[in-house]
């Protein structure tokens, strides 16, 4: 991290977070943020799912919900990038305030709430997005006041489909009141089945992924990992915010909503570890939660991750984390021996069992 950008965090975090947050995105839409564009190698480059990426990396849902800043977000430096969570209508979301940093902790809590334009309005700006290397996605989810929210991701899915490389099914954000209940194996099959009829109607196939909590126990993981094969997805993301407080000294600790950052590597990793097991191979998975280095990053790996998302450790280390991780990466697999940053994927795994 440059001077530059460590005086323009401090100034970010001394303001409202939720403002720091709009204000960054409207930084990198005016083009005030250095980016280094594209960063690939033959150690890094990577296919998840049929998607070729330039390198493993990318960057987790939340950021940019209204898909606003897509164009400077893929010259980055990550190998993909999701956008979202968009919904069949728009909706406000939460009362504020809603995000929270935990310095301390170097985490953030956040209860947004699916707050977004709505999926006409974010379909709309994703089918003017500059075309590239990048691969770009979207995170569906539900209307809070849905009576048919199984329905509603089929419907997002519809919507906004053909103006993006792949799609993610969020039931495990904590925000919206039982919307983790579709993460149950009846609930789930039959949201995915509404799913699936919806992308055999696209104008061509794209992958679909499964976003799941890392609250899960054992048997819970096990009928996910069931589900998942059956279902014809063709990946897991694990995973999303925890509502664990377990070890946090911040001041903001307790507040409600879901929980990223630091804390959530160790959890989300032996969730990874167990899904990565209990599927033997057979679906990729992206490891999110808790990155903030590349020796964190290489963990996700070794642990079953086939790629990567970040986003909480941003807000503490700033875009130039993109970088830093990838350099890494690719330092600790030539130290291996390895061709390509694949073949260490799932190598580590029993550490995290």
């Amino acid at each position: 991290m440059n001077f530059v950008e460590r005086l323009g965090l401090g100034l970010l975090h001394r303001m409202d977070p939720e403002r720091a947050h709009g204000l960054s995105i409207s930084a990198l839409r005016f083009g005030l943020v250095p980016l280094p564009g594209p960063i690939t190698s033959p150690v890094l480059a990577t296919n998840l799912a049929g998607l070729m990426l330039p390198n493993p990396l990318g960057l987790a849902a939340g950021y940019d919900k209204n898909a606003t800043a897509i164009a400077p977000l893929t010259r980055a430096g990550f190998g993909f990038v999701e956008v979202g969570a968009a919904t069949p209508r728009p909706q406000p979301g939460n009362p504020q305030p809603r995000l929270f940093r935990l310095t301390e902790d170097r985490a953030v809590i956040n209860r947004f709430g699916f707050n977004n334009d709505g999926a006409e309005v974010i379909g709309a700006r994703l089918a003017t997005r500059p075309q590239g290397p990048v691969p770009v996605g979207l995170n569906l989810g539900a209307n809070k006041d849905s009576t048919d929210r199984a329905g509603d991701f089929a419907r997002v899915l519809t919507l906004c489909g053909p103006h993006v490389d792949f799609a993610t099914v969020n039931v495990s954000s904590p925000n919206t009141e039982k919307l983790r209940d579709l993460q149950g194996r009846a609930a789930l099959s039959a949201l995915l089945a509404g799913v699936m009829e919806a992308r055999a109607g696209l104008p061509r196939r794209i992958p679909v992924f499964l976003k799941i909590a890392p609250d899960l126990n054992g048997e819970e993981l096990a009928e996910i990992a069931e589900v998942a094969l059956a279902s014809g997805l063709d990946a897991i993301i694990a995973t999303n915010t925890t509502l664990s407080r377990e070890g946090l000294k911040s001041a903001s600790r307790d507040q409600i909503g879901g929980l990223s950052g630091a804390p959530l590597f160790e959890k989300s990793t032996r969730v990874l570890a167990q899904l990565s097991k209990l599927t033997e191979g057979k679906l990729p998975l992206i490891g999110v939660g808790g990155i903030s280095s590349a020796e964190e990053a290489w963990q996700k790996l070794l642990a079953g991750a086939s790629a990567l998302q970040l986003y909480s450790a941003l807000v503490y280390n700033g875009m130039s984390l993109v970088t830093d991780v990838l350099r890494g990466l690719e330092d600790r697999a030539r130290k291996a021996g390895l061709a390509n940053v694949a073949a260490a994927v799932g190598t580590g795994r029993g550490a995290w069992l």
